[in-house]
């Protein structure tokens, strides 16, 4: 069905997709995003199936499965990964070398969702390189396919992704550590119990419980208010160190023995400077709004600094 641009404008980002349920996005409005992504990869001939994983709120799995629907109907094969945090669905993405789409509105109030689209790679899909085409064609109408439908299968990645991430670091020297964890009922309540495991950890969990409303606190560790929680359970499990995730858990904040928040720009100098160490000369990849003292950092030591 055709659709105004307005509509659609107001729902596809520069990045993602993103508005509020049965309002702006439901069931035939992501269907139509499926099927027109689907024609976008078939078009480009690099994948024959997508991965399609989706976070805890109540109107993720059906979103998902109307996507599904819509890649099925454009001849791709869809691979369900279930629950997932957003990073979790990128590694899908490299590990089946296949494009995926997230289901997620990461740190948006409930009543919210909305989707972001990938490559096979985790390589992201933003207006210049697909969401401007597939907006158009939800504005004309996406045309039908023909041939034959695709099939979806479910596959478990939790354990491949926690194993991944636990391979980034040599944990063979690691002491024994009591983390204090605040998932903000998000799906860091998934992953984190999922890699910490094996780990000489201590995991004190806060609001781990998958709930889509968010009813402590909003899953937004940007916003200091959201912070407080998990500060005062640093303070009193002394815990040696405190994580906040957003909602769909690929961003996190980081909390001090004593309950102070820890600046990400010396997080990200910690992690530079560590990688820098392995891979001399490497390219550091920081954000806009990082302190000049990571680029800094970058450049004395040796490596290549890339905003």
């Amino acid at each position: 069905m055709a659709r105004s641009a307005e509509s659609v404008s107001a729902v596809i980002k520069a990045y993602d997709v993103r508005g509020v349920v049965g309002e702006q996005i439901d069931e035939d409005f992501v269907r139509e995003v499926g099927a027109s992504f689907a024609r976008l990869i078939r078009s480009e001939g690099a994948s024959d199936r997508v991965v399609v994983g989706h976070d805890m709120r109540e109107s993720s799995p059906k979103l998902s499965q109307a996507f599904a629907d819509g890649v099925t109907a454009q001849g791709l094969d869809v691979v369900l990964i279930g629950l997932a945090s957003t990073d979790q669905l990128y590694f899908a993405s490299g590990l089946l070398d296949a494009p995926g789409a997230m289901f997620t509105a990461s740190h948006n109030p409930a009543a919210y969702n909305g989707i972001k689209l990938c490559r096979a790679g985790a390589k992201p899909v933003g207006q210049e390189t697909g969401l401007a085409i597939i907006s158009a064609e939800l504005v004309d109408g996406v045309p039908e396919y023909d041939g034959t439908p695709g099939v979806v299968s479910e596959r478990d990645v939790l354990a491949d992704y926690a194993s991944f991430l636990r391979g980034l670091v040599d944990l063979s020297q690691m002491r024994p550590l009591k983390v204090a964890a605040d998932a903000g009922n998000g799906m860091g309540g998934h992953t984190v119990p999922a890699v910490f495991g094996p780990l000489p950890i201590d995991l004190v969990p806060l609001y781990f419980e998958l709930d889509g409303t968010f009813p402590n606190h909003e899953a937004n560790p940007l916003d200091p208010a959201n912070l407080v929680d998990l500060q005062r359970l640093v303070v009193e499990s002394g815990a040696d160190v405190g994580l906040a995730f957003d909602g769909d858990a690929d961003r996190c904040f980081v909390v001090d023995e004593r309950g102070e928040p820890v600046t990400p720009s010396a997080v990200t100098a910690l992690v530079a400077d560590r990688e820098l160490a392995k891979e001399p000369g490497a390219t550091i990849i920081h954000n806009l709004i990082t302190s000049r003292v990571v680029p800094e950092l970058v450049l004395e030591q040796g490596g290549v600094p890339l905003r």
